[in-house]
């Protein structure tokens, strides 16, 4: 079977970008970088291209420039087992970043990603349509996901 490799596409920033995802993610780690020559389109010298490795995800990265931009049609979900992991990925993700709502954050880099407990999951699946409402419901009006308060909106069904 063939590898799926996800490719990014940075602004000229792609050293700092697998600096700080690597920094967040555990068991990650930059395999390293292409960098241009003589020949270039690029400063001789600096990042073409380079892959780096996140929890055992592998991605490559393009110093492309300004041409083209991240946007939320592409996101990464990191999937979270309790509230200290969310409060964690989230923290550390949003910081030079901005909130969006439902769980999902734009990093300092542009790149977007939904930050998602399993027990949201388990919630808006409820067997029970009223309490998977309550859950989707509680779920629509926070950017981070606080899993109290999905318990909070679920219990008053």
């Amino acid at each position: 079977m063939p590898t799926i490799t996800p490719s990014l596409w940075f602004d000229n920033n792609l050293e700092d970008a697998a600096e700080f995802y690597t920094s967040v993610f555990p068991n990650s780690y930059v395999e390293g970088y292409t960098r241009y020559t003589e020949v270039g389109p690029g400063e001789p010298g600096s990042v073409a291209f380079g892959s780096f490795v996140l929890d055992g995800v592998r991605f490559i990265g393009l110093n492309g420039g300004p041409v083209f931009t991240f946007d939320e049609a592409v996101s990464f979900t990191v999937d979270c087992k309790d509230q200290d992991e969310v409060d964690y990925y989230w923290n550390r993700l949003v910081d030079g970043g901005t909130e969006s709502e439902c769980g999902w954050l734009k990093d300092r880099f542009g790149l977007s990603w939904q930050i998602v407990p399993a027990r949201l999951m388990e919630l808006v699946n409820d067997p029970d349509p009223a309490r998977a409402a309550a859950a989707t419901k509680a779920m629509h009006g926070m950017s981070k996901i606080i899993i109290a308060d999905l318990e909070q909106a679920v219990a008053q069904v």
